[in-house]
């Protein structure tokens, strides 16, 4: 996870448990909730989430459009006009907000008769770092919950054409740079290279479970007309005076056959096992 002291370096990803934490206990107000809401339920940038009209959120009769409007001239290099489908989630923090919207802004700022202003982002930046001190969280900026709504959508496999549609980006390549990789994604991209393993491998058919006089409890692996037997160093079914094994004993052979603690008898010398 990149870290960000002092403005300085990247803004942190936030993990649902911080999510969770800075929506139910940092955050005081509503307006605070539907504010870093947009921002992380539209992956929009701060000053285009405090720049939103009212007008582009709700529909005449009150009710939340479909879609968010995000204007060209309030986008980072004025690239175009963004409209972003609204799930549930914000919807919800949109439907409880709207007896509180500004007359010409979303969030109107701090003077509500001046109707023609928006709260500005570096006061939603203060907003932000007193709710990340009052749950003790570091590292994070208003920019975190556009990265982590980008991190989301890649993580789910979602294209990255698709993703820059929504987020606004001039090119793939900036893009890119937004996105959190966890040293598990790296470690899991390594092990798909073992599907190009040169070192040939065997499967089996089936495995029978069998007993005879002589050799006691034994598994027979079967493959294309070949047998490779697996005799166990230790019977735990040698007490066993029928077929009929209880599941106690079975789940011991198993275990016994996993942790390869056999002697292995091949019945064809050309068995290539």
């Amino acid at each position: 996870m990149t870290l960000k002291i002092d403005r300085h370096g990247q803004a942190s990803v936030l993990t649902p448990g911080e999510i969770e934490l800075l929506f139910n206990d940092g955050f005081l107000t509503d307006r605070d909730r539907t504010l870093f809401g947009v921002c992380l339920f539209s992956a929009c940038r701060i000053a285009e989430a405090c720049s939103l009209l009212t007008r582009d959120v709700y529909a005449p009769n009150s009710r939340v459009r479909p879609e968010l409007i995000i204007r060209k001239a309030n986008t980072k290099g004025k690239l175009g006009t963004r409209t972003i489908p609204v799930i549930e989630d914000l919807r919800s923090l949109l439907g409880a907000w709207q007896p509180h919207a500004g007359v010409t802004y979303l969030f109107p700022g701090r003077h509500r008769a001046h109707h023609w202003r928006h709260l500005h982002p570096e006061a939603a930046s203060r907003i932000l770092r007193e709710a990340t001190e009052r749950v003790g969280m570091e590292g994070f900026s208003t920019h975190s919950f556009r990265r982590t709504a980008l991190t989301q959508m890649s993580n789910a496999g979602i294209p990255l054409r698709v993703i820059q549609k929504l987020s606004g980006h001039r090119s793939l390549a900036v893009l890119q740079e937004y996105l959190e990789v966890s040293d598990s994604q790296v470690r899991g991209a390594a092990s798909a290279l073992s599907a190009l393993g040169y070192v040939r491998k065997y499967s089996f058919d089936y495995l029978e479970l069998k007993q005879s006089p002589e050799e006691g409890s034994y598994f027979d692996l079967m493959q294309d007309g070949r047998q490779l037997r697996l005799i166990p160093l230790s019977n735990p079914l040698q007490e066993q005076v029928t077929r009929n094994l209880n599941a106690a004993a079975l789940d011991a052979v198993v275990d016994q056959v996993l942790s390869a603690n056999w002697d292995v008898q091949l019945d064809d010398d050309d068995c290539p096992f």
